[in-house]
């Protein structure tokens, strides 16, 4: 668990917990609060699209072979869809960390996430900017809002799925994206 959150959030009336779990060779998790992060490398390498910005930078125009990159993939369940088992419920990629053979790295991600480390060119991977990558990553889902499914898209159930037990109901539960989507407004005012 990163420093400054254990000394903030442990001592306090409601402490909020953190646990770290190693789900094997290419993941792990940080739960925290309601939250799970899970960390997932793909254990294959990818290339950059030719259109990429990326693509685009010396560094890359200078060794090709430095577009190649091994993925790391964060994403955001709610800590409770696996407490009970909710099938259903919706997990979101916050963030994918692309990462060279020079270790130079790039993330495409949500907010600042994904406009704090951009400048594939320079930057460079190491443990404090894993340690960095991560509380943003936190932080950020800590500000991601649970929004209730739109009424409309939950007001007929099945006897069979009403006899199943509440958890695994087919009654999605996810975060806001930061995007206002059309089922977002009802009669043109923002709900």
């Amino acid at each position: 668990m990163p420093p400054q959150f254990h000394s903030r959030y442990s001592n306090t009336k409601y402490p909020i917990l953190f646990e770290y779990r190693n789900r094997g060779q290419f993941e792990f998790e940080l739960k925290f609060g309601g939250d799970i992060l899970i960390f997932m490398m793909h254990t294959n390498i990818f290339e950059f699209p030719r259109d990429h910005e990326v693509m685009k930078t010396p560094y890359v125009k200078e060794d090709g072979k430095r577009s190649y990159c091994g993925v790391i993939q964060i994403f955001n369940f709610l800590n409770d869809s696996f407490r009970y088992n909710r099938v259903n419920d919706l997990g979101y990629m916050i963030g994918r960390i692309f990462i060279n053979r020079e270790l130079h790295y790039f993330i495409e991600g949500k907010r600042e996430i994904g406009l704090l480390y951009n400048n594939f060119n320079t930057s460079k991977i190491s443990k404090t900017t894993i340690g960095s990558i991560i509380r943003s990553a936190m932080l950020y889902t800590i500000n991601f809002d649970l929004l209730t499914p739109d009424f409309n898209n939950v007001k007929e159930v099945t006897m069979a799925e009403m006899q199943d037990t509440i958890d695994r109901m087919i009654i999605r539960t996810g975060k806001r994206l930061g995007y206002r989507f059309q089922a977002d407004r009802a009669n043109g005012d923002i709900v």
